[in-house]
């Protein structure tokens, strides 16, 4: 089964709903991850408008949403939760491109440590503490997407997998979907051209496959640095995004078949 969603000027579209879970089985056509969707042709805004989306979590920063604004199919009336925190600073991520030597084990290295800070950054736990509650309020599908649909977006998917009692091996799986080689060949030209504007001369093929891809240690970085500051992804849930009891109960009834 492909949770991928093809559509023509957004990438990484895809359900990250029916997974076992708990038990269970999350639903599907309820949450939905995504890149930007700046590029989006009319007929991809009247295919994500026929999904009867409700919540747009943009977890960009301002000036992302800035250099790319979202285009919204007729009738759009979702609410939408993004932030201005901490966008007045450089990009971390483009403060490290413009000293990255090109190669993998720097790219590897910047990601790891990138993810343990990302749990704990203050636009984020605002962001994901509002995604959290507009899920309790359980009024209908979501989309949750950041620039590339990758990191941000593949985090706080993977906290939703956990919260609904998803396996750690599908939370990672599903983080991993990020790297379809199809995405590769649309892209990767661009996103070459894209890094040299930043690094200086374009990097080799496999280091701007490195910049595309995602892997596993990525996501188990953020785990396991949320686990050593709070003893368990459920303590900081409650503690630092305010999933209590009420607010657990509220989202699984939501998400669960």
């Amino acid at each position: 089964m492909t949770r991928h969603i093809p559509l023509q000027g957004v990438e990484n579209f895809r359900d990250y709903g029916d997974y076992a879970a708990g038990g269970g089985r999350m639903k599907r056509g309820l949450l939905f991850r995504a890149a930007h969707q700046a590029d989006a042709t009319d007929a991809d805004l009247e295919a994500m408008g026929a999904l009867g989306l409700v919540t747009v979590v943009d977890l960009r920063r301002a000036p992302e949403r800035q250099r790319e604004p979202s285009r919204r199919w007729t009738g759009f009336r979702a609410q939408v939760i993004d932030n201005d925190l901490g966008g007045e600073g450089d990009d971390p991520w483009l403060a490290f491109l413009r000293g990255w030597d090109h190669s993998e084990a720097d790219l590897r290295g910047y990601m790891v440590e990138s993810y343990r800070r990302k749990p704990f950054t203050p636009r984020h736990v605002d962001l994901f503490t509002r995604y959290f509650a507009a899920l309790a309020q359980a009024k209908g599908p979501v989309l949750i997407h950041c620039a590339a649909g990758k990191d941000r977006t593949g985090l706080l998917a993977a906290l939703t997998h956990h919260l609904a009692g998803v396996s750690r091996d599908d939370l990672v799986e599903d983080y991993l979907a990020t790297n379809d080689p199809e995405r590769y060949a649309r892209i990767g030209e661009r996103i070459g051209r894209y890094l040299a504007s930043y690094t200086g001369s374009v990097p080799s093929e496999a280091a701007i496959r490195a910049a595309l891809a995602v892997e596993a240690e990525y996501i188990l970085a953020s785990i396991e640095a949320i686990e050593a500051a709070h003893g368990s992804v459920d303590a900081y849930l409650e503690t630092v995004l305010g999933v209590d009891a009420a607010a657990r109960k509220a989202i699984l009834a939501h998400v669960l078949a």
